[in-house]
């Protein structure tokens, strides 16, 4: 692949580059479906004859494989040119998609659900990476705020979606919308789509994948566990500390095997401080926007009444304004740096938190959710672009790819987290006041509340950790297209 191939800077003036407009399409509609199957478990009980917790599974799995196969995206792209894992992964998505729609049973459904998140694990890093290679450092923040779109839009859209779906068919009918959707773009993609990067030939540590996938979907299971509130805390924790022990193992098997030059994960990464610092404030800014995904919906539908639909609807506004807010977020970004988006974005992050654990109660006004909810959306989308852009901006483009995959990892042990740590704190508060003779829906209201607290105060970190952050990325060098 030469480089005559790419798109010249003169023609990305101005404009996203087509290979990053097709990525951020393909991104947001593999991403959509992470969270699509939230409103379909009473459903899939019914139809496939399982139990709660077992439906839960179809989340879950889509999880628990999307840790596991992350970690292997640092080599796969450096591997392959952006065609080929364009075409694999779209290629294993759309696989996944129709196993899923024709599933004659809940395993095979099952089955389905890891191909599709088999194909998803390697979008985003493949956007990301791709981003960086061909868009000049200049015009990163706008280009990355249009990527906000597919991370933060289609997981807040994915419960409104299947709930809308669900109201006029079945299950089935998620993925067979879905599926023409995805081949479209997947034919258009493959049109228009052109290399930006030479792949290298490099060998892979098959070790170093067996031990990832079971570090870190070990790690995650734990922490699912507790996020499912089902009591079951001994499993929980052996699983949990299983994992952190094995990617512990994990770590100094890529610090070993850096030496020779062929790690899974670079982990050289982190001797970059802003990368280091933008990983950390990332994982927290996750932590939140879950966090709130998973207490909002318990306490609209639990405790106040709502359908599934009208919550979806009721904090759609925030996941839109979010999305819509990106591209405006990178332009500001490029102008005048981070620091005049980050500080003020970490700042309203931790009053949104403080305002729902103050607020919520059993008459709270629907307008304060929606408010607070915007205002949670706003202030992540403001520290989101400057700090991927930041993050990856810090370090050389060799190391590009390796960036991608560490953020994506622990993005999604960050999901797994926060939502064991609100469930953990709810459901813990909650019990005990039950069993001192409370009200089950005053307890309930009070645990909520001190999940929120508790959210608060780790959402202070970023307030500290905002001011460490440079006001622009350090260049390691010109992007590849600009050669």
């Amino acid at each position: 692949m030469s480089i005559a191939t790419q798109e010249r800077p003169a023609d990305q003036a101005g404009r996203t580059p087509t290979v990053v407009r097709l990525l951020v399409l393909a991104t947001f509609v593999v991403i959509l479906n992470e969270t699509i199957m939230i409103n379909a478990v009473p459903r899939l009980m019914e139809s496939l004859h399982v139990n709660e917790q077992s439906a839960q599974w179809v989340s879950t799995a889509f999880m628990l494989t999307m840790a596991a196969v992350i970690p292997t995206t640092g080599w796969f792209l450096q591997r392959f040119t952006t065609r080929q894992a364009y075409a694999t992964a779209m290629g294993v998505f759309m696989a996944g998609t129709v196993l899923c729609a024709i599933a004659p049973s809940f395993t095979v459904l099952l089955l389905g659900r890891i191909v599709q998140a088999m194909g998803t694990a390697v979008m985003m890093p493949l956007l990301m990476t791709t981003l960086m290679t061909v868009v000049p450092e200049n015009d990163r923040g706008r280009v990355m705020g249009n990527m906000s779109l597919a991370i933060s839009v289609a997981p807040a859209l994915g419960p409104t979606v299947s709930g809308l779906i669900l109201q006029v068919g079945s299950w089935r009918l998620l993925f067979v919308v879905v599926l023409p959707i995805a081949g479209v773009i997947t034919f258009f993609g493959l049109r228009k789509l052109k290399n930006v990067s030479e792949p290298t030939i490099s060998s892979i540590d098959w070790p170093s994948v067996v031990i990832a996938a079971l570090g870190f979907g070990g790690l995650v299971y734990g922490l699912s566990l507790f996020g499912e509130g089902t009591g079951r805390f001994g499993t929980a924790i052996g699983f949990a500390v299983a994992g952190v022990l094995i990617v512990t193992g994990f770590v100094f098997r890529q610090l070993s095997l850096q030496r020779s030059g062929s790690p899974l994960m670079d982990l050289r990464t982190l001797k970059q401080r802003t990368f280091t610092v933008a990983l950390i404030m990332l994982s927290i800014g996750f932590l939140s926007m879950i966090g709130s995904m998973i207490m909002l919906p318990l306490y609209l539908q639990n405790l106040r009444g709502l359908s599934p639909l009208e919550t979806g609807l009721l904090v759609m506004p925030g996941g839109l304004a979010m999305g819509l807010l990106g591209p405006t977020v990178g332009k500001l970004f490029d102008r005048f740096g981070s620091r005049v988006l980050v500080i003020p974005g970490s700042v309203g992050i931790v009053l949104a938190l403080t305002g729902f654990a103050t607020l919520v109660s059993a008459t709270m006004p629907y307008w304060q959710v929606l408010g607070l909810h915007t205002l949670l959306m706003l202030s992540l989308a403001a520290m989101f672009t400057p700090t991927f852009t930041l993050g990856l901006g810090a370090l050389p483009p060799e190391l590009y790819s390796y960036g991608s995959s560490i953020l994506g990892t622990l993005n999604q042990v960050a999901a797994a987290f926060g939502t064991a740590l609100v469930v953990t704190v709810m459901s813990a508060h909650t019990g005990s006041l039950i069993a001192e003779g409370v009200a089950a829906k005053e307890a309930a209201l009070s645990g909520m509340q001190l999940a929120f607290v508790v959210a608060t105060i780790i959402a202070l970190f970023n307030v500290v950790l905002s001011t460490m952050l440079p006001k622009r990325s350090a260049t390691h060098g010109a992007p590849v297209a600009a050669h």
